[in-house]
């Protein structure tokens, strides 16, 4: 079957301005399909109908799938006929047809201020690694960056003098203060260990792997996780647990959803005020848990 990912990918990143994760999860999406497609015979997407779609959410669901993970499938799918149609490959989008079950949307995990002071002790800073790790676990909590902007960080957007992030993504530049341990902790990190991992394959990235290119998302990933289960913690833990955490604890502390916003570098506030509901169910537990009458009756 003709590559039509290709072009897609150009469409969503030139017109569309998705973000890296957004693009990686309709690629595969809409390969998935694709090859789906090619199991029933068929050599290109024109020809297929609402039936079809609807069997192919059967698919989808025979397979084990979740109500979350469909739901993005037909989303990154539609996007894909929206593609098709705007350069006059189609004229209908049969994903448009398809009717999901709205599915309860999970809030995010949140670390307690004793498991995040756990987590971030975790890394031996004796080591060039932990020295590494250390840094980076207290930058991801000090400025709630996405991990995606952490790893695309230069050694040039931390201002060790005035304690401040330049966090560009693309899309938006924010200016995002660092509280001091991280500061010291990052210093500690470019003035000692930094200049014996890198490259020069990594270039003026921050963070590299300990070969010395820089880290990706999946590295990332593994080190939380594995700093997670070191500590005991029996939270599913990711990088984004830490920008949730960092979230919620700034309005826990008084500091206002426009600041908040601004820090994490939403386009619209609809995407902040998830963490008052946060906010809520904690002050909820909290008082279930902690009046001497919550529990009576």
């Amino acid at each position: 079957m003709k590559d039509y990912c290709v072009d897609f990918s150009n469409y969503l990143i030139n017109k569309k301005s998705v973000s890296a994760n957004t693009l990686d999860s309709y690629i595969r999406d809409v390969t998935h399909f694709l090859l789906f497609l090619d199991t029933k015979g068929l050599d290109n997407p024109y020809s297929v109908d609402a039936d079809f779609m609807n069997g192919y959410v059967a698919n989808l669901t025979e397979s084990k799938k979740s109500n979350a993970t469909i739901t993005r499938n037909i989303a990154s799918i539609r996007c894909f006929y929206q593609y098709l149609i705007i350069n006059n490959m189609t004229e209908s989008n049969p994903a448009k047809a398809i009717k999901l079950e709205k599915s309860v949307k999970k809030l995010p995990q949140i670390l307690s201020g004793k498991e995040i002071e756990l987590l971030l002790s975790q890394p031996d800073t004796k080591e060039l690694k932990g020295c590494r790790d250390k840094a980076m676990l207290e930058l991801l909590y000090a400025t709630g960056i996405r991990s995606s902007e952490l790893i695309d960080l230069n050694v040039q957007d931390i201002n060790i003098h005035t304690g401040t992030l330049n966090c560009n993504n693309g899309k938006m530049e924010r200016i995002i203060p660092v509280y001091p341990t991280a500061v010291t902790a990052i210093s500690d990190y470019i003035l000692r260990a930094r200049s014996l991992i890198i490259t020069p394959e990594g270039g003026q990235a921050l963070f590299t792997n300990l070969n010395g290119r820089r880290l990706t998302r999946q590295g990332f990933w593994k080190i939380v996780k594995g700093y997670a289960e070191q500590a005991g913690i029996v939270k599913e833990i990711t990088p984004h647990t830490l920008r949730h955490s960092f979230a919620l604890h700034l309005l826990e502390n008084g500091a206002e959803l426009k600041d908040i916003q601004l820090m994490l570098g939403h386009a619209d506030i609809s995407s902040t005020q998830v963490y008052v509901h946060l906010l809520n169910d904690h002050f909820k537990e909290v008082y279930n848990n902690c009046h001497p009458r919550a529990k009576l009756g």
